[in-house]
Parts: structure tokens; C-alpha cells; sequence
């Protein structure tokens, strides 16, 4: 009974491409994530597959400085660099969120080399949903 030949860009044997050539990568999307808490930055390609990501804690910003503005600038950055090296030149938007980064993560993107094709927002609105929490007593 003979073997079955594996693909060679299948997922079972671990590499989807070439290391030493990264893939070329026209045009995607940018996710920017903006809570009280973090902001979380995630591109990615035309199909969905994550190309890089960056938050505000993983750029070394810990506790409440993560949800800052200058955090959510940086995390941008970081997770932009990698891909305009990959030769992303159009990109759409999507925001969510109502954090304090998001404006900031929104000015980098604009002034990167990469072309914003528009801005979608995403942000959840409830339509007189559930009940909100009481408010804190100090």
C-alpha cells in the first residue's frame, strides 16, 4: 500500500510558503480593536488570514497605559511595518470599539505609506437592549 504524498502547501506539514520570500500582499484589511482597556491592531489579507498584529500590551505597556492613545499609536506602528516591508499598498479600515487609542491608531494608518480605500466603523450600539450596570459609589 503506498503513502499519500503530502501537498506541499498544505497545513499538516507545518509551512504554507517560503520563509526567505514572504508573501506579496496588494491589499488588505486593518482591524483596529479600541476598549477602555487595550487596543489591539490585526491585519490582514483579502481572505482573512492574519498577516501581523500588535496591542498595546504586547508593545510592553502594562495596566491602565495600555488603553492610552500613545499605546494604540504604537501599536500601529508595530503592526504596520511588518506589512508595508510585505508591499501592502491599499488597505480598508475597520474600527470598533470607543477607546482612547483608536483615533491615534486611525492618524498612523492614514500617514503610512499604505492607501486607506475607506474607513467602515463596527462598534457596537444597543438599540435599548439590556439594562445598564448601577453606577460606582466611591
Amino acid at each position: 500500500m503506498a503513502k499519500p504524498i503530502p501537498k506541499i502547501g498544505s497545513r499538516k506539514n507545518g509551512r504554507l510558503g517560503s520563509r526567505k520570500h514572504p508573501r506579496k500582499i496588494p491589499k488588505g484589511f486593518i482591524y483596529v480593536q479600541a476598549s477602555f482597556n487595550n487596543t489591539i491592531v490585526t491585519v490582514t489579507d483579502v481572505r482573512g488570514r492574519v498577516i501581523s498584529w500588535s496591542s498595546g500590551g504586547s508593545c510592553g505597556f502594562k495596566g491602565t497605559r495600555r488603553g492610552t492613545p500613545f499605546a494604540g499609536q504604537t501599536a500601529a506602528v508595530n503592526a504596520i511595518r511588518t506589512v508595508a516591508d510585505q508591499g501592502m499598498q491599499r488597505a480598508e479600515v475597520r474600527l470598533k470599539g470607543a477607546g482612547l487609542g483608536r483615533d491615534a491608531a486611525l492618524r498612523v494608518i492614514r500617514r503610512s505609506r499604505i492607501l486607506v480605500s475607506f474607513i467602515r466603523e463596527f462598534s457596537n450600539a444597543p438599540h435599548n437592549g439590556c439594562r445598564c450596570p448601577k453606577k460606582r459609589r466611591v
